[in-house]
């Protein structure tokens, strides 16, 4: 059961999906990526310098995006509620949203790293910390995420409210992966993946119990 509800989520999620915006997360990444140069100037040292710490704030930003489209929709049409007469609990379905989500939008902004990298002219080595920072901590930005999105999907403003919730929620993942860049690396991804893990095992119990609150809401 669980693997066809990891499918209709892939296939609504998923880059190409129904409600998929691989498209807008990357241009979105790329847009935040090409300004920063125009806002500091065409120093190539300082860009270098401060290019990968820039390229996390981009995909923190683009993590916003596919927010308002993970469960409102499914929980204004019912679809939640025809789960939960199946016998799907919410915290089964919201594993599956969680995997589904990262899908969605991780992948894109790795990708999208390699053109910002070479706007910001970094090295290969600093590239591929960027990289491996970004891999430990998006599955900890997509847990973020979805609770944030369950809490908020019985709310008129939520996705407004979803992103304000975020940034501040993604804080230590922003400073496990970037700082990972000051100090060399292995500690800070580590650290960052540490702390994905721990978010992906509370995400779907949270996200069901806040789905849970808003249906008797």
């Amino acid at each position: 059961m669980f693997l066809i509800l990891l499918r209709r989520d892939l296939a609504l999620l998923a880059p190409g999906g129904a409600r998929g915006g691989a498209g807008l997360v990357f241009a979105f990444f790329l847009a935040v990526a090409i300004l920063y140069p125009f806002a500091v100037g065409p120093d190539a040292a300082l860009l270098r310098r401060t290019g990968p710490a820039m390229l996390w704030i981009a995909a923190l930003l683009a993590a916003i995006l596919p927010l308002d489209r993970l469960v409102a929709a499914d929980l204004e049409a019912g679809v939640l509620d025809q789960f939960t007469l199946r016998g799907i609990g919410e915290e089964t379905a919201m594993a599956s949203r969680l995997i589904a989500h990262w899908c969605g939008f991780a992948p894109i902004l790795l990708l999208a790293c390699l053109p910002g990298a070479a706007l910001f002219n970094l090295d290969r080595a600093t590239l591929v910390t960027v990289l491996l920072g970004l891999l430990a901590g998006t599955p900890g930005l997509a847990a973020i995420g979805l609770v944030i999105a369950a809490l908020m999907a019985g709310l008129r403003a939520g996705a407004a409210l979803a992103g304000l919730l975020l940034l501040p929620l993604a804080v230590p993942i922003l400073i496990f992966g970037a700082g990972s860049l000051s100090t060399g690396g292995e500690s800070g991804i580590a650290l960052a993946a540490a702390l994905s893990l721990a978010l992906c095992a509370i995400a779907p119990f949270a996200a069901g119990a806040a789905i849970r609150a808003a249906r008797e809401g």
